[in-house]
């Protein structure tokens, strides 16, 4: 993942420890209230009061005292899932808690009425009809919360995870900025993000498919499990120009870069000019630097422009004062300078040592 502003995903990370995940796959350690003792459950009437927002206000609390049920459809089965009434519910971590899922979407009004027996917006876990509860652990550690009673109009106060419901506890939420992280206990951080590569655990689907097995040891045949792994070049080059850039254009990494130097004959029917840049060319491209000679006949000022959005990291200039025995030398993002002839190799061999980076 590459921190970007415009990127599609969020990458939570920790600025004190090396800490980093995607947001469908990071955790932080479950909030924990103080132990209360069990009070006795009232089921309240709450006409026109479903969202969280409308039962804080309705119960005069806060968004912490209630768990709230979302039913999806796991590839035909009813899954139910309680989270805090502050969290949002992590998909992904429920696909894989759940195993082998297909499509996941939040189950239908149809659907929802089955299980719960109201309309949407009062689902709860004492009582529902659903093929599988998951429960998330700082649910499951919460003391006296407010659910759905699984009823249109009706909430239930002062419910408690084990003695009134049970369900598959787990890690089925998005962190939020200001948590802490799970390594260092810090406070962590969450910025947009582009996925520039990724792994896959594909496991043994495929090659059931394609009926790819080996003989283990035992001498039994059983499928490959299998795993994929890939580089998203172009977004790796976007990503880099993106953090990369100016006014002008592209500013490459010498690292990265198409060509690492441009080599430009100001006045291309000057034959000295023109010498000493070939000369310059092919001095460059014995040492192994990447070079682009401009020996277009244009003005200088296009060809400076050309290099600038090309993102060139560095341009070595050939005009009059070739006379004296030097040349411009310009970093894509640096002043200009003028340098002796015979020190342009050493001064681009340099730039190639700040980076480490090792020319032939």
């Amino acid at each position: 993942m590459v921190k970007s502003e415009v990127g599609e995903d969020d990458v939570v990370f920790c600025s004190k420890c090396d800490y980093a995940a995607n947001i469908e796959k990071a955790s932080s350690p479950a909030e924990k209230e103080e132990k209360q003792d069990f009070k006795e459950l009232n089921k309240v009437e709450t006409p026109n009061s479903k969202t969280i927002e409308e039962l804080v206000k309705f119960f005069n609390t806060n968004e912490k005292k209630f768990a709230k049920t979302i039913l999806f459809n796991a590839d035909g089965k009813i899954v139910a899932v309680m989270v805090r009434g502050d969290r949002e519910i992590n998909e992904v971590k429920v696909s894989n808690a759940i195993g082998e899922v297909t499509n996941l979407e939040l189950a239908s009004s149809e659907d929802v009425k089955i299980a719960t027996g109201a309309v949407v917006g009062f689902a709860g876990p004492i009582g529902i009809k659903v093929d599988m509860l998951l429960v998330d652990e700082e649910v499951a550690n919460m003391y006296n919360f407010i659910v759905g009673a699984n009823e249109t109009g009706y909430h239930i106060e002062n419910v408690n995870y084990g003695r009134d419901f049970e369900g598959g506890i787990g890690d089925f939420r998005n962190v939020t900025e200001g948590e802490k992280c799970p390594v260092c206990g810090e406070k962590i951080t969450i910025a947009r993000g582009t996925e520039v590569g990724h792994i896959f655990k594909l496991g043994t689907k495929y090659s059931e498919a394609m009926n790819a097995n080996f003989i283990d040891e035992e001498g039994t045949e059983k499928p490959f499990i299998m795993g994929c792994y890939g580089i998203g070049v172009t977004r790796t080059m976007a990503s880099i120009i993106e953090q990369h850039h100016d006014e002008n254009g592209i500013i490459w990494p010498l690292s990265v870069a198409p060509y690492h130097v441009s080599v430009i004959p100001v006045n291309v029917k000057d034959e000295e000019q023109t010498k000493v840049a070939n000369k310059l060319y092919e001095e460059l491209i014995s040492i192994g630097v990447e070079t682009l000679l401009d020996d277009r006949n244009e003005r200088a000022g296009v060809k400076f422009k050309d290099s600038e959005l090309m993102g060139i990291p560095m341009r070595v200039t050939v005009g009059k004062k070739i006379g004296d025995g030097e040349v411009e030398f310009k970093i894509r993002d640096g002043e200009m300078e003028v340098i002796k002839i015979s020190d342009i190799c050493n001064i681009i061999k340099g730039e190639f040592e700040k980076n480490n980076l090792k020319l032939r």
